[in-house]
């Protein structure tokens, strides 16, 4: 449910989600709204408490599905369409099931689907006045476009297909300007500097404001911090991470973070390797724990200052020991081959402190990164100070491999020395804790994490959390669905609890608008290659050059716009659910009034009949739509396909 989001922005607490920022601050604003204080997360299944005005919220997000149908309609206009055909464009996405339901709950798809349908029509203005460029009416759907996507790439990524379907066609135009004879060369590069502002630059600047006021609104530690690095979140309210030394000196308690999510921090215990040099284990670990702590020491044979005014701080180049404060022994490695990554070195807890000196317990500080201000000593230091750890007898870096050990290591992460000196994430680190009694704590400055380096953070954070939705083969899951699925409407999508005694909503779409429009897909695009191989064979069925790009470029927006957003699902190997096609079918509905009245110019009986069967379609579905709470067994007769999982 995503009115738990705003709830996270009501509260300021950060968190972490697949979607960006856009659609989900239009929740937390509709909560606003409605006097909503964020003291309930909608936790599935649970009863609304009082206070909770779900019905403002719900009817703030249902306005965004109410804007479908006119920009169905304008966008028709746009394109050369008859009133009569642009009504039935309208008509066919207003009394389309699936679109109705989806804009009735609290999710993000309302919004996406109304900033996918202003792309459309931005886009269609464009294309009409294609031939007016650097006009005011020009300008105006120009910059239209560029703020239609930029609001529909902030609501989920699949709004950047949208992005995908005017770029493609902005580089078509460019290519076709440039042909032209006529063009001046002054003239060609205002084209281009204008398509970057208003088709880059804006959209671009619109989705990184999405999430400036989104870092801005979540100051206070929640679900999400793990997902950000050390130092944003040391900028958190109750993380702690803040109140701390800044530059590391020898004899500093410590705790090194990896840069690989979910490893989390260096560890060791007592426990054995069961093979190889059967050492004592280290590994990542992500929960606190004393075993995380190291304390920073010198070389075998050197000795450090105890007072304020002996202290001696840790430099990029030094070479240092690492003891294990909990068992006193070394972070070690030695020609002994990893238990799991063989090609690598064991890593291993060895010695007790000095007593047993090994030059296997040195490694020298190699800085990778600096994020704090005024560090003109090359110090490292707290949470700012990305860092490798190179081993200097054997060559070899300390390594995160991403893999987890077996149960004897407690299936915690496992921990190499390197052996080709890879600079990559998994050799990154820095210093998340640091406890130096001798030391002041770092001042605000000098943590603050810098915004664009969050946000690329972040957004990297949530094409991991994307990528790792996938399906599991060996469970079923009868929410799922495969884009074949979709243009047939083989299986609807429950959206509650299916007891018989409770308010059931099913996700399924109008038979009539989405059947029909299928088939205008498939026999639009037939005729397309139809007559572009007989127009390739040198035969001419139209009475211009222009009717025929016309129609080229109406097919470009509509089926283009179907086809993109629609067939890059076949490459992802993400879970895939019914409404992911909506954006897909909104083209299409539209493209099956042009396609009517493009080959039957006298076709207003046949729109009248497509019309009045698609609302009486979408009146006998209606109890899926607005709900019911009688057994699903009684809406048999509604069942129209055996895969239907009405009961």
């Amino acid at each position: 449910h995503m009115a738990k989001f705003g709830a996270y922005y009501i509260n300021s607490t950060f968190y972490h989600d697949v979607h960006p920022a856009g659609s989900k601050l239009l929740i937390a604003l509709s909560e606003v709204l409605a006097g909503f204080d964020g003291s309930f997360t909608f936790p599935s299944g649970q009863q609304y408490p009082e206070g909770v005005n779900y019905t403002f919220m719900r009817v703030f997000n249902a306005s965004f599905g109410v804007t479908l149908a006119p920009l169905a309609y304008f966008t028709l206009l746009n394109i050369g369409c008859s009133p009569n055909a642009a009504l039935l464009g309208g008509l066919l996405v207003c009394v389309d099931n699936a679109l109705c339901t989806i804009s009735r709950f609290i999710l993000l798809d309302a919004m996406l689907l109304c900033f996918t349908a202003m792309s459309a029509l931005s886009f269609s203005g464009l294309y009409k006045h294609r031939s007016q460029p650097f006009t005011r009416v020009w300008w105006v759907w120009l910059f239209a476009t560029g703020v239609s996507l930029g609001l529909v790439a902030s609501s989920k990524w699949v709004g950047f297909f949208s992005v995908g379907l005017v770029g493609l066609y902005t580089v078509w135009e460019l290519y076709d300007i440039f042909g032209q004879s006529r063009t001046r060369i002054r003239s060609y590069a205002l084209h281009w500097v204008a398509r970057i502002v208003a088709l880059i630059v804006v959209p671009l600047a619109i989705y990184m404001l999405c999430f400036r006021i989104h870092f801005g609104l979540l100051y206070k530690s929640g679900p999400g911090n793990a997902v950000m690095d050390s130092l944003f979140q040391a900028g958190l309210q109750g993380t702690g991470l803040a109140n701390q030394p800044l530059d590391i000196a020898y004899g500093s308690i410590v705790t090194l973070k990896s840069a690989v999510p979910g490893v989390g921090l260096l560890h060791s215990h007592a426990d054995t390797y069961p093979d190889g040099s059967k050492q004592q284990q280290v590994t990542g670990y992500t929960h606190t724990d004393q075993n995380n702590n190291w304390v920073v020491e010198k070389m075998h044979g050197q000795t450090r200052g105890n007072t304020s005014e002996t202290l001696e701080f840790v430099r990029n180049g030094d070479i240092v020991r690492l003891l294990h404060a909990g068992t006193n022994r070394n972070l070690h490695s030695h020609a002994v081959a990893a238990i799991q990554s063989k090609r690598d070195f064991e890593v291993s807890g060895y010695g007790l402190d000095s007593e047993y000196p090994d030059s296997n317990d040195h490694w020298r500080i190699e800085v990778v990164e600096e994020l704090s201000r005024r560090n003109t000593e090359s110090r490292l230091r707290t949470l700012s100070t990305r860092f490798r750890l190179h081993h200097t007898r054997q060559n070899c870096v300390l390594r995160a491999t991403g893999k987890s050990l077996p149960s004897w290591a407690w299936n915690q992460a496992e921990i190499v020395c390197d052996r080709r000196g890879r600079l990559d994430t998994n050799t990154i680190w820095n210093i998340e804790n640091h406890i130096n009694p001798l030391l002041p704590p770092a001042s605000a400055d000098d943590l603050k994490s810098p915004f664009l380096r969050n946000f690329v953070q972040l957004n990297m954070a949530m094409a991991r959390t994307n990528n790792a939705l996938t399906p599991d083969p060996d469970k079923f899951d009868p929410l799922t669905s495969s884009p074949l699925d979709w243009p047939l409407m083989r299986l609807g999508l429950r959206l509650c609890s299916w007891d018989p005694a409770q308010v059931k909503y099913w996700l399924i779409g109008n038979p009539v608008v989405w059947w029909s429009s299928s088939l205008a897909v498939v026999l639009g695009s037939l005729q397309l290659i139809f007559y572009a191989v007989r127009r390739q064979r040198g035969y001419h069925d139209f009475a211009s050059l222009n009717h025929w790009e016309q129609h080229l470029g109406v097919s470009w927006i509509l089926l283009g716009g179907w086809a993109m957003h629609y067939l890059p699902f076949f490459l992802f190997s993400r879970v895939c659910y019914f409404h992911h096609y909506l954006p897909s079918l909104y083209f299409a509905a539209m493209y099956t009034a042009y396609l009517i009245e493009w080959n039957m110019p006298r076709a207003q009986p046949v729109l009248v009949g497509l019309a009045i069967a698609a609302i009486l379609n979408f009146l006998f579905f209606a109890p899926f739509t607005f709900g019911f709470d009688y057994p699903a067994e009684e809406l048999a007769n509604r069942k129209w396909l055996s895969s239907w999982n009405v009961y």
